[in-house]
Order: structure tokens, then sequence, then C-alpha cells
């Protein structure tokens, strides 16, 4: 026993599929390290290209704002706040708005795409609303809900969940309609019922496509949100914008506009997150399996 392990060990250490993993790991560290020093260099060039022609005149920071005057600002508004209140009290108000609205949204995004992808008789009689719907401007459909609700987060809830729903809803929709027929017959056929089919089937084959829809749907949210802060509010990063927008302040607007960009990519982390949960059971695709 002890000699075939002694054998077998050097075997495991050293073989082809140790090797070929280990120089697997390798690249993809090597690749991972290509990629953060590429966007970082683009980040610099970008900023850095920035403040030197808004130092050499080239570009007018008084339009255009300058990094460095960026940073002051950022730093100016989460030290002393805002006229409406703290700037932390604004992030969060605008979280808020966009959270319920995203969760709002994507729910009935979901239930709508399921229930019409799988009723042919639904989608007829309910397509052309929603297209009417769908092509109604957003900022519209903001106008009225100031009018109907009012300044307070109502509104903003409202819109950002009509921009999540379409998004999700399509997705849903198209997935459901992607559902393999075969499956959907041999289920049947070993006696499961419709709800079963909906929970076990249906769903799990479109959630592919509902989870890709997140990703561009929080950003959506947060759009939804912003504009309706715009449009009329008592606080939010949306009334921030605007207010340094009246007193020509760009440097305010580009430091507002940076919080919100991280908001969106720590919301797209999370996402991701979920992705890999759900969707575990899911064979990793081509670029996927390469990475690992």
């Amino acid at each position: 026993m002890s000699t075939t392990s002694a054998v077998s060990a050097p075997l495991v250490k050293d073989g082809a599929p140790s090797s070929a993993a280990a120089t697997a790991k390798r690249a993809a560290r090597r690749r991972t390290a290509l990629v953060w020093a590429g966007r970082i260099g683009l980040a610099a060039f970008i900023i850095g290209g920035w403040q030197a022609f808004t130092t050499w005149g080239i570009v007018d920071p008084f339009f255009f704002g300058q990094p460095s005057g960026i940073a002051k600002r950022l730093v100016d508004l989460f030290q002393h706040g805002t006229e409406f209140g703290s700037f932390y009290s604004n992030i969060w108000t605008t979280i808020q708005e966009a959270l319920a609205g995203f969760a709002l949204g994507a729910v009935a995004g979901v239930i709508f795409g399921v229930a019409l992808g799988q009723s042919r008789f639904l989608a007829d009689v309910l397509g052309p609303y929603i297209k009417v719907v769908n092509a109604i401007p957003r900022i519209v459909l903001g106008s009225i809900f100031i009018v109907a609700f009012g300044i307070g987060v109502l509104p903003k809830i409202l819109l950002a969940a009509v921009l999540v729903f379409f998004i999700v809803f399509f997705n849903a929709f198209q997935g459901v309609r992607e559902v393999d027929r075969n499956i959907l017959a041999n289920a049947k056929v070993l006696g499961a019922s419709q709800a079963q089919i909906i929970r076990h089937v249906t769903v799990p084959s479109a959630l592919t496509w509902i989870i890709a829809s997140l990703h561009s749907a929080f950003g959506f949210a947060i759009v939804g949100a912003l504009v309706g802060e715009v449009l009329g509010a008592q606080s939010g990063l949306g009334l921030v914008i605007k207010t340094a927008q009246n007193q020509f302040d760009p440097n305010g607007v580009f430091a507002t506009m940076l919080v919100i960009s991280v908001i969106v990519l720590g919301a797209e982390w999370l996402i991701s997150k979920l992705e890999h949960r759900l969707l575990s059971w899911r064979p990793p695709a081509p670029t996927e399996a390469n990475s690992l």
C-alpha cells in the first residue's frame, strides 16, 4: 500500500492535469493583472489629460470642471453637506428610491413576463397596451407622477419602477418563450402540474435572461430616481445635481455623478454575486471555464 501511494503521489503532483491547472491559474492571474493595469492606466490617462488640458487653458474649467476641483468639491460635500441637508442623507434618499423602484419593477416584470410568455391569449390582449406605455417618454411619466402624487418619494419610486419593469419584462417574456418545448412536454407527461412546471422548469430556464436584465435594470432605477428628483424633490442626488447646474458648478455636478457611479458599480457587484449563486447549476461558458 505504501509503495502504491509513493508511486501515485508524484503522478498527481507532477502529472499533466496538475500542471495544466497550475498553468491555467497563472494565466488567469496574469490576465487579471493586465486587465487591472489597463483599467488604471486608462483612468490615469483620462483624468491626467483632463487636468492638464484645463490647467493649460485648452479646455475651459468653468464649463467642464477640473479633476482637482471635483475632488475638493466632493470633500466639501461630505464635510459640510448641502443646503438640503447632509450629503449622506441625500445619498440615502436616492438609494432608497432606487431600491424600492428596482424591487417593485423587477417583481412586476418577472410576474408579467412569465404570465404573458406562457399565455399567448394574454400576450395578444395586453401586448398593444404594454407597447403604448413603453412608448411614452419617461420624463412625461415623471411629470404625471409628480402632479398626481406630489414631490415626495412615491413619484420617484414609481418612475424608477417603470424603467425597471420594461427591461425585466421583455427579458422574462423572451426567456419563457425560449424554454425547450421538449422539456415542457416531458414534465407534463410525468404528471407535473402547471404550478410545478412554472416553478421547476419555466422560471429556472428563464432565470439567465432575468438575471441578465437586472445588471442594467438597477442603473435605470437610479436614472428614474434622479429624473424624478430633478423634476421636483425636497432632497436627493438629483436635486443636488440640479442645484449645482443652476449655480454653474460643474465640479459639483461631476462630484455627484462620481458618487452615483460608485453606487451603481456596487450594485452591479452584488447582482453578479447573486447571479453566481442562483445560476451555480449552470455549466460555465467557455470564457468562464478558461478563467477557472
